[in-house]
């Protein structure tokens, strides 16, 4: 007897939303003392990003322009999007998320729109909340697109459509794309009391192979494709560092 079709719950993106507000300091306080691998691959990342020493700009020339950073499913901000506002000064980091309440967060954490100037270096955060699907940037805006365990919140056909929007996102020759995404492919599995009894959760994903089918199907390519295994969630994760080639 063959298995029912799969079919996508229900107001997915309003029960994430809900979840997420309503399990964000417990979802926080896990996050940021369990981040050996997010952070692993944000450093990775943020190697690639910073200049050469022969690229900044002399003491007595004009600023060298700040790093464009969209990070999709930022939550409260820590640890990524401070570590980024630190090492990568200047820098204009965009930090989404769905959640009502992990952006307040953020806030409280990070600081509000608009830019900081220390020691004559600006750094500036913007928050957006929204669905990331509901996102609308020029061609070649960011230096880099992130997502960490956001990306796989979405449904699979969605999955594919952000990955071909970011591709035109990043600048070409120089703009890079990080996230991780399901070992194996899944068309949606759901949790109901995820970290919390009001922690409802859904995830997807194409496996290893879909996904960078789907990273080649929008001009990307491959930097870094590892599965890494996550002590926390006793789960496996695929992840990703890939590069807008440049424009020919």
């Amino acid at each position: 007897m063959s298995a029912p079709p799969y079919k996508e719950p229900e107001n997915l993106k309003a029960r994430i939303k809900e979840s997420y507000d309503a399990i964000a300091p417990e979802y926080n306080a896990w996050t940021i003392a369990h981040s050996p691998v997010r952070l692993e691959y944000l450093d990775r990342l943020i190697a690639l990003l910073r200049p050469a020493p022969s690229d900044l700009a002399s003491p007595d020339g004009p600023s060298p322009a700040p790093l464009r950073i969209l990070e999709l499913g930022c939550g409260a901000g820590l640890p990524v999007t401070g570590r980024l506002l630190q090492e990568l000064a200047p820098v204009h980091v965009t930090g989404n998320d769905i959640s009502t309440s992990q952006l307040d967060m953020a806030r409280q954490s990070l600081g509000v729109h608009g830019e900081k100037v220390a020691d004559g270096v600006t750094t500036k955060v913007d928050w957006v909340e929204s669905d990331m699907m509901t996102l609308s940037f020029p061609d070649a805006t960011f230096d880099a697109v992130l997502g960490m365990y956001s990306v796989i919140h979405l449904p699979r056909e969605e999955q594919a459509e952000i990955i071909k929007r970011i591709a035109q996102w990043l600048k070409p020759g120089t703009g890079y794309f990080l996230a991780n995404f399901a070992e194996n492919p899944m068309p949606g599995i759901v949790m109901k009391n995820w970290l919390h009894e009001k922690g409802w959760m859904f995830w997807s994903g194409w496996g290893v192979d879909g996904t960078e089918a789907k990273l080649a199907d929008a001009g990307l390519e491959k930097v870094i494709s590892k599965v890494e295994p996550d002590s926390v969630d006793k789960s496996n994760f695929h992840w990703v560092v890939a590069r807008k080639p440049a424009a020919t």
